[in-house]
């Protein structure tokens, strides 16, 4: 009889949400952080005591000794990558051999799907869907088409599976036209990486997470990107290639439905976007500039301006409504400090008529209807308790709270992780 449950903690909106931070927040409660989907393309940033990291695809637990941290088969992993983060880890005192496991049936980013990224990116001309380039789409693409390359297989006779997978790539390559590249430094360091990973504990996913959870042990997996950007739900086709939502939790790591906890949604206190891809809510004036440079809106692994604009009420209840989220937690609330009025998307306009439901595309004309709500003109970063609240900012949540149908438990105040305030 499996006894323990796992919690979901992930983002609601178009990724860069903060997760980072509230996965180190909330790591104390648990035994166990796992990652079940998305690659290298996305940063969970943490900071505490001065220091500044980010993680692309080792889970945010590693920061807290003792708990075993998993990369579970729905990621999609870079062995270069993985090795320069875990080494940067590793010279901050972080130990990471003994707590991280990763799944033998995640797959590799193998440096032809880079160029393959490329490639493909440059054949859609202005329909681009503005990738970051570090190869998810084409390892997803070959995990789905059954000709994929597993952390497993470095454990067998991988030079030989890797040679015809390069092939087969090159062969794509030269059919689509894209000849100008050369991978050989980076094959290089690709190759160093894969010796690397072998210092770490290969594991059947699947088996040590339900084991853990009949141990009783608790388990908090951790999403990257955010539900928006679900190739199903998402803004398609403006959208990653993975499951962002919950059931991703289940297909991620192996677990059952039944076995699913809490789920924790993030969001921040207005909305950001990375990339092409439409945005109802999108603010093009010193409105939208003020709010990246207060809060300091790019993106921790390409350094990309992030699109900034109003909390988006309609994309959120969907976003809700597909993970079924328990509980939310609310980032960047001191980004707003300064502001004299705060609106909120309740709805949208779509040709003359009002709709609360989010639609199958967002690409048509929409006008958002915003509701105005006062400014509270307060810094809160020194804040330790809700009861310190300006009572705008209080009743904005309480306003947010009505319209989600849903409990703010969370509110973060600043980056660094005593920056948090759990309501009661």
């Amino acid at each position: 009889m499996i006894t323990g449950k796992v919690d979901v903690l992930l983002g609601l909106q178009w990724g860069d949400e903060g997760k980072g931070k509230v996965v180190d927040v909330l790591t104390p409660q648990y035994d166990v952080v796992a990652r079940f989907q998305g690659g290298p393309n996305a940063g969970h940033t943490l900071e505490f005591e001065g220091q500044k990291y980010v993680l692309r695809s080792i889970p945010s637990g590693i920061f807290q000794g003792g708990k075993i941290n998993v990369i579970g088969n729905g990621v999609v992993l870079a062995p270069d990558l993985f090795m320069q983060e875990a080494m940067d880890l590793e010279k901050s005192g972080h130990d990471l051999r003994k707590r991280l496991f990763i799944s033998r049936k995640a797959h590799l980013i193998m440096p032809t799907h880079r160029v393959l990224d490329a490639a493909q990116e440059a054949a859609k001309g202005k329909s681009k869907v503005g990738t970051t380039g570090k190869g998810i789409g084409p390892t997803y693409t070959d995990k789905v088409s059954r000709m994929g390359l597993r952390v497993g297989d470095i454990e067998g006779n991988f030079m030989e599976k890797y040679l015809l997978h390069k092939a087969r790539h090159e062969k794509a390559l030269n059919a689509m036209g894209y000849t100008d590249y050369d991978i050989s430094e980076v094959e290089k360091t690709w190759m160093q990486g894969v010796e690397y990973m072998r210092q770490f504990q290969f594991i059947d996913s699947e088996h040590l997470i339900n084991d853990l959870l009949r141990q009783g042990k608790t388990v908090l997996c951790e999403g990257a990107q955010g539900t928006m950007l679900d190739v199903d739900f998402g803004s398609y086709p403006f959208v990653t290639s993975s499951n962002t939502i919950c059931a991703g939790a289940c297909s991620g790591l192996g677990i059952g439905p039944n076995r699913v906890g809490e789920v924790y949604g993030i969001m921040k206190a207005y909305c950001t976007r990375v990339g092409a891809g439409p945005f109802p809510t999108e603010l093009f004036d010193e409105t939208g500039n003020r709010m990246r440079q207060i809060g300091h809106e790019y993106g921790a692994v390409t350094g990309r301006e992030r699109r900034c604009g109003w909390i988006d009420l309609v994309a959120l209840r969907y976003a809700i409504m597909v993970n079924g989220v328990t509980q939310l937690i609310m980032m960047k609330s001191d980004v707003l400090d300064d502001f004299d009025t705060i609106k909120a998307c309740v709805a949208y306009e779509i040709n003359g008529k009002r709709t609360h439901n989010f639609p199958f595309s967002i690409e048509q004309d929409i006008k958002p209807v915003y509701e105005t709500l006062p400014g509270w003109h307060t810094d809160m970063t020194k804040m330790t308790d809700e009861s310190q609240f300006p009572k705008a900012f209080a009743d904005y949540i309480a306003f947010l709270e009505q319209q989600l149908e849903t409990p703010i438990k969370i509110v973060s105040i600043g980056p660094d992780r005593a920056q948090t305030i759990i309501r009661k």
